[in-house]
């Protein structure tokens, strides 16, 4: 416990706006107006999460908000008790990302980024946050990044799963761009598959149940992948770092395998990718722990661990509030001070440029 004690860096912190309204000062009238009139009109998701709409039961605030949208309890209910010295916030609003309308995605994203700019990062110093960018149209995407990417708490630039096509299409590259040009780490984190504008799910089609599209992540996650690694996005931009976040972990370890083999058989068809894909993921991706896998037989999990280069690669992340929440002092069995460390506070410290553990 004592360890577990340390202070730690949180990269997966969902914090909101408590209603709307919240964010009508950054957005011109006529968008007031019309989400006053017909609401935000953002896809609706279509499955039964769990918890209690899908948050923790007891992570509800005490003026009566929803969990997320009150900084003064998460600091009471999380950051201070579990000795949080950085949160990344990932917010809620990347479904914008889902929209067809690609210029009112781009307004809401401008109005969530200044809202989270002046009601969460003018508040704590230990926060840090995530840029929302309508990713469906990647030059205006890229200019919301230059607008706020001088910010230096802004640290990363947050974009769903799903989306029409991979992130190794070329058609993203103004957005790589803008994150080498200010050091932000792309973060791709699971949600919004199958919605809106963006295509099924998996290769059968839609899922019926929350649980099979949980399950489906994997798919997602392993077609971003493979798609950032094989379209070369990694020699044309090798200072890029990606974090994959919220779609488990272990199934990282036989995925690069399959990779590095096929790729010895077939690489005269990608010849600019110079290296086998495992050496692209330890120098260029990152993964967030939750939720991390526990096999039945610990004697396992340390050498999974290392097949997925845990002690390079692997982030803390607690998820909250969500109700599948991974607490810091729980989430792991025990592990060895060289492992924790890296995990818990060095391996992003190093990621985010923030300062080492005092």
């Amino acid at each position: 416990m004592s360890a577990a004690k340390r202070s730690i860096i949180d990269v997966d912190i969902h914090h909101n706006a408590p209603n709307v309204k919240a964010i009508f000062p950054y957005l011109p009238k006529e968008y007031c107006d019309r989400i006053s009139e017909w609401g935000l009109m953002f896809p609706s998701y279509p499955y039964m999460n769990g918890g209690k709409g899908g948050r923790r039961v007891d992570a509800n605030p005490p003026n009566g908000g929803a969990p997320g949208t009150d900084l003064d309890f998460m600091k009471k209910h999380y950051l201070d008790p579990f000795h949080v010295d950085y949160a990344i916030l990932t917010g809620e609003f990347y479904s914008v990302g889902l929209l067809p309308d690609a210029h009112y995605a781009a307004i809401l994203s401008t109005a969530y980024n200044e809202y989270t700019r002046d009601h969460w990062l003018d508040k704590d110093d230990r926060l840090r946050g995530s840029i929302t960018i309508p990713k469906q149209h990647p030059i205006w995407a890229a200019k919301e990044i230059d607008r706020v990417g001088a910010d230096p708490r802004f640290v990363q630039v947050l974009v769903p799963g799903g989306t029409e096509k991979p992130y190794g299409n070329p058609i993203y590259e103004p957005i790589f761009e803008a994150c080498v040009r200010h050091n932000l780490v792309f973060t791709i984190h699971i949600g919004n598959e199958g919605h809106g504008i963006n295509p099924s799910p998996t290769g059968a089609g839609h899922v019926t149940y929350y649980i099979e599209s949980r399950a489906s992540r994997t798919q997602t996650m392993m077609a971003h992948m493979a798609s950032l690694i094989f379209s070369g996005v990694f020699e044309k931009y090798p200072t890029l770092k990606v974090v994959l976040q919220e779609a488990g972990v272990m199934w990282i370890a036989p995925y690069l395998w399959k990779l590095d083999q096929d790729w010895k058989g077939l690489r005269y068809q990608t010849p600019w990718v110079k290296k086998p894909p495992s050496e692209y993921y330890r120098t260029n991706m990152y993964v967030s722990s939750q939720p991390i896998e526990l096999m039945p037989n610990l004697d396992m999990f340390m050498p999974m661990m290392d097949a997925i280069f845990a002690k390079e690669c692997l982030l803390f992340a607690s998820d909250y509030p969500h109700w599948d929440f991974d607490s810091p002092r729980l989430a792991f069995p025990k592990l060895g001070q060289d492992y924790h460390d890296q995990i818990f506070y060095n391996n992003a410290a190093k990621l985010y440029s923030l300062e080492p553990r005092n």
